[in-house]
């Protein structure tokens, strides 16, 4: 049996701002009306006899992700939390083993969640492909045909076919990401492919050849998993062997270094792995001046751009080639042709202690969400958004004050000995150092408004001691 493994790593900085550290590009919806874990998930559903997906994500991302999957209606046969990042090696290691708890012929398919593919035709009819030369012990990696010189991605080079039945060929070399001229070539000589990251593997195949070549993984990997504690729908690897573990991917852990790799040439896959917003403009839809529009966007005089308004109204006039993305908190205009540059914003943003670089001005949190509408000296305004039947932890606040105002829905609150019930335009007072709790026990969202007051108003000024999700401290 096919074992899909949906990796949610990624640092959400190619694609800022909307993209960020905190919600990086997988969880948004780019590419249509569903997020590209979304489409990832869904697509898997097409492979006929495949299990319920492993997805590996970290803490942080835990409830972003088993919502967005509840969504779709996919269920994970487990949500790994990785302590901290290690990179794909180590991260398929763990899956390998959690796939042989449930067969010991196992097969891992192995993908990024930020990926796009178009034809789920021709991916459904490479992965059978890969998984008939996976069974015979071979780690497969998927090869995407080039479409043009392109220099910031990894390239494969096939070597003799494995089968005259299936487009597959053992491999004959990696190659680290090419200057211009040396992409050139890869494209004239056609016997190079991209390396799209998307891997088949028998799972015991998989921890032999990691065994050989980068044992200290394989057994911290294990170590992590046997000290794994579970709770709800997660898996929560052991921070102590899990950190001990190298930090590297399964191309410089594995793939380069065995006899056992192999390529599918996966054909006509529509794949692309946005990289950038130039990218990500390639594939959207275009109108005849060349440009993507996407929101709230006036155009006049504009070629060739990929203009995108989440918030507000956008205009644009006599401009070429640009990209501009415009959110609730930060707005980016960059020419096409330095899309890639993006992540400098990102690096000064971090050397500059900012939050932008990591998180929205709506935060997702297991509950529902918050955003912020203003802010002033000793005092907060933000818009908070409860899902039905969810509640926030009990909690308490060393330096500030509040007052909720409902504005829809249902509000049941727990101030200090009392508790009450709120509807829409009611309103309570949460005094400094009041032990208080809101919950939703309606059947629609519960929207209030929340006003902070106070000498410090930092999201660390809470004290819980009960919560739902695991938060309080035990």
């Amino acid at each position: 049996m096919i074992h899909p493994v949906i990796l949610c790593g990624g640092s959400g900085t190619r694609l800022w701002p909307m993209s960020r550290g905190g919600y990086p590009k997988q969880y948004l919806k780019l590419t249509g009306d569903q997020t590209l874990v979304q489409q990832t998930a869904v697509r898997l559903q097409h492979i006929p006899g495949a299990a319920a997906p492993i997805v590996v994500t970290n803490n942080e991302q835990r409830f972003v992700v088993a919502e967005q999957l509840r969504q779709v209606g996919v269920k994970p046969s487990s949500i790994v939390l990785e302590p901290v990042g290690r990179n794909t090696a180590p991260a398929i290691a763990v899956a390998a083993l959690l796939a042989l708890h449930e067969s010991p012929d196992a097969l891992l398919l192995v993908l990024p969640s930020d990926h796009v593919i178009l034809n789920e035709k021709a991916f459904v009819a490479a992965a059978l492909d890969a998984a008939a030369i996976a069974r015979d012990q071979h780690l497969v990696t998927f090869g995407i045909q080039p479409t043009e010189a392109h220099t910031g991605y990894g390239y494969i080079r096939r070597g003799e076919p494995i089968t005259d039945e299936r487009s597959v060929y053992a491999v004959d070399t990696f190659v680290e990401k090419p200057d211009a001229a040396t992409a050139g070539q890869f494209l004239e000589d056609g016997a190079y492919y991209w390396n799209s990251g998307v891997f088949m593997l028998k799972a015991s195949t998989y921890l032999e050849e990691l065994q050989r070549h980068a044992p200290e993984i394989a057994c911290q990997a294990e170590a992590a998993l046997s000290s794994a504690t579970r709770d709800s729908d997660f898996v929560r690897l052991d921070k102590d062997a899990f950190s001990a573990s190298p930090n590297i991917s399964i191309d410089y852990a594995v793939m380069e270094k065995t006899d056992r790799a192999a390529v599918v040439a996966a054909a006509d896959l529509g794949w692309n792995d946005i990289g950038s917003w130039a990218a990500l403009a390639d594939i959207a839809s275009s109108d005849t001046q060349g440009n993507a529009l996407i929101g709230d966007v006036f155009a006049d005089s504009v070629g060739n751009s990929y203009i995108r308004a989440e918030h507000r109204m956008v205009a644009a006039i006599g401009l070429e080639n640009v990209v501009i993305v415009e959110t609730a908190d930060a707005v980016l205009v960059a020419h096409r042709d330095k899309a890639q540059d993006v992540k400098k914003v990102v690096e000064w943003l971090n050397a500059s202690g900012r939050h932008e670089s990591v998180t929205h001005r709506r935060v997702i949190r297991p509950w529902g969400s918050y955003e912020g509408i203003d802010e002033g000296d000793r005092f907060q305004v933000k818009r908070i958004v409860v899902s039905p039947g969810e509640k926030l932890s009990l909690q308490m606040h060393h330096h500030r004050a509040e007052h909720w105002i409902v504005v829809k829905g249902t509000a049941r609150v727990t101030n200090g000995a009392n508790e009450i019930l709120l509807t829409e335009n009611q309103s309570t007072y949460i005094p400094l150092g009041t032990t208080h709790r809101l919950s939703n026990p309606g059947k629609i969202p519960l929207e209030l408004i929340e006003v902070q007051s106070g000498a410090y108003l930092g999201e660390d000024d809470i004290v819980r001691f009960e919560d739902t999700y695991g938060r309080a401290p035990k």
